[in-house]
């Protein structure tokens, strides 16, 4: 296990919270009136934007403290911020611009997967302005200060992210990850940061910095906690090109690459590099090492701030940059209009060499299942990065940067600290879709796994409709059986939806699927992965009038799911039916009227 972290401000982990509420040692409304005090009482400390008023946080505690089977949801209570170039309807998206902010219609479907389950939104956090920087200095909205030193920074571009888990004002935070924002603040406040594979977590909703290599990312103090949330936020998004399912893989033993140390470069900061070589004398422990070597990595983030990658920012921002270039930081201006200097031909040039290095680094993939980096060279105090911006910055990805381009996924958890007090975190990278393999791998060096990673038991799919969908009330039979959010889709339009029984005192009406050749519809689904050896437990379990049998999706599979049994094909369940066709969904009809479970709007 590696070393503890430094002391750390951080609250109660999720683990922990969702504990306290279910037993009703706390309540939500408890929760949430300790956490308004806290903001209230550290006022503009750079960490927030905008912030959830009191009284809808009340309204929302009050909503889920009464509800009815609402403590069975996967993050009943847990309170969590979104950073703010991420859409929540009715609060402003700033992007750290105040002149670039407008207020969304609508909401991410990630954070709305997140309500969904129960999690209580407390506000939108600060960021280095159109999230372009590592650093954290570059928000008009002013620096938040690491929770090791007034005069580090605290990293960036979720600057305010980070800070909120890592001062305890939240136990997980959503941020986002184009360089590394997701990871180096992580690291710099010894804090657990992963950046998912790309297209596992949905993009719609996010202002974009780089559309092709922007990722959701989570942030919190336990590989646990952020498996929790991944579990819950990871689905397929129909609206997000760039979307896929997760691929859920383990390993019997991780192969771990490791580069030598002596080529490791920590910018002459031998505390560091004593630090992370203490670090590595763990790893044995956990896997078996391999040697592989360090070059295509750095050469690959090489290429992100010194290629025509950053000419892609301008799609986003150029317009703006140009009808208000006052309004943006002089930093964030020189980069973006450095991207103008690029050519097509230099685009195509860069994407041949990157392809060069994507194939040697795919090679490595055969001999080892993780590799492990520093998460960062050195750290800076805020003087040194607004001394010399670009360097500094520049210096701060060293080892992140490859990531995105590379197409991996990472989790940065924190090793242990130098001798003057400053935190040092490891990285583990994985190839795209190996996520629970770097999750795992990174649970076992901080001693948070539940055991050893083991051989893949068999697994079957299952098809869910109603009260077992994310959010539902009977969500946690899939979940607390180990079963895996897939992907959200719809079936083929042969299918019908019905609602079996009534809203009278005592009754929960239940939806029921039934396939109805050329009179039917498409009707919304959930692909879910469950051991194998769980599904008997579970079907025990369910109401009478559900049973097993085989659903056509959309793309033509067919795999097994919940239906409806014979009596309501028959007609004969003895309650009243009622065909909900029309809706679409479940989660659609409980939207008319709203569903006493679902999440109150924020303001």
């Amino acid at each position: 296990m590696l070393p503890a972290p430094q002391p750390s401000t951080a609250g109660p982990t999720v683990t922990e919270l969702l504990h306290a509420l279910r037993s009703g040692a706390t309540t939500v409304t408890s929760v949430v009136e300790g956490i308004a005090d806290v903001v209230e009482e550290r006022g503009d400390d750079g960490v927030w934007i905008t912030t959830v008023g009191r009284e809808e946080l009340r309204e929302r505690a009050a909503e889920l403290d009464a509800a009815p089977g609402a403590r069975d949801l996967p993050l009943f209570g847990i309170p969590f911020a979104v950073k703010d170039s991420i859409d929540v309807a009715g609060l402003p998206t700033t992007c750290g611009c105040p002149e670039y902010a407008y207020v969304p219609g609508t909401t991410a479907p990630l954070v709305d997967r997140l309500l969904d389950a129960g999690a209580v939104l407390v506000g939108k956090t600060n960021l280095d302005q159109f999230a372009t920087g590592l650093n954290g200095t570059r928000s008009p909205y002013g620096i938040p200060r690491n929770v090791h030193g007034g005069d580090l920074i605290p990293g960036g571009s979720s600057s305010g992210s980070a800070l909120a888990v890592a001062t305890g004002q939240v136990p997980f935070a959503v941020a986002t990850d184009t360089a590394g924002s997701g990871r180096v603040p992580a690291a710099l406040n010894a804090i657990i940061g992963f950046k998912p594979s790309r297209g596992l977590l949905s993009t719609t909703g996010l202002v974009p910095a780089c559309r092709s290599l922007d990722c959701m990312s989570l942030m919190g103090t336990t590989v646990d906690d952020v498996r929790r949330v991944f579990d819950v936020v990871a689905a397929v998004d129909p609206a997000d090109p760039w979307s896929r399912p997760r691929g859920r893989r383990t390993v019997d033993s991780p192969r771990i690459g490791l580069p030598p140390a002596a080529h490791l470069e920590f910018l002459g900061d031998q505390q560091m590099r004593r630090a992370h070589e203490a670090a590595r004398e763990v790893l044995p422990q956990v896997g078996t090492v391999v040697e592989i070597p360090l070059e295509p990595f750095l050469l690959t983030g090489e290429l992100l701030y010194q290629g025509p990658w950053v000419a892609e920012r301008l799609v986003e921002f150029g317009d703006f940059l140009a009808a208000s270039p006052d309004a943006v930081h002089p930093v964030v201006a020189e980069i973006l209009e450095g991207g103008r200097r690029y050519t097509a031909v230099d685009a195509f040039r860069a994407e041949h060499r990157l392809q060069e290095l994507r194939a040697e680094v795919a090679r490595l993939w055969a001999d080892v299942d993780v590799v492990v980096l520093p998460a960062v060279p050195t750290t800076f105090t805020v003087a040194d990065v607004l001394e010399n911006p670009i360097a500094t910055n520049t210096a701060l990805g060293m080892y992140t940067h490859c990531g995105n381009l590379l197409d991996l996924c990472a989790v940065v958890v924190p090793a242990g600290a130098t001798e003057d007090g400053r935190p040092c975190s490891l990285m583990v990278l994985g190839p795209a879709l190996t996520d629970d393999v770097v999750l795992e791998v990174a649970a076992r060096l901080t001693g948070n796994a539940p055991g050893p990673v083991g051989p893949a038991a068999p697994t079957t799919e299952l098809v869910v409709v109603g009260h077992h969908l994310s959010g539902q009330p009977r969500n946690s039979e899939l979940t607390g059986r180990g079963g895996v959010l897939l992907e959200t889709t719809t079936t083929t339009g042969d299918y019908r939806l019905l609602r079996i029984g009534t809203d009278a005192p005592g009754q929960v009406p239940v939806p029921a699927l039934t396939r109805s050749p050329g009179t039917g519809a498409r009707i919304e689904v959930e692909l879910w992965q469950l051991p194998a050896a769980e599904l008997p437990g579970f079907l025990a379990g369910l109401p009478d009038v559900l049973a097993l049998g085989r659903v056509r999706l959309a793309d033509g599979r067919t795999v097994p799911g919940l239906v409806g049994d014979e009596s309501v094909v028959s007609g004969s369940t003895g309650s009243p039916i009622t065909d909900i066709t029309d809706t679409g969904g479940w989660r659609r009809h409980l939207a008319r009227p709203r569903s006493p479970l679902a999440p109150l709007p924020v303001r």
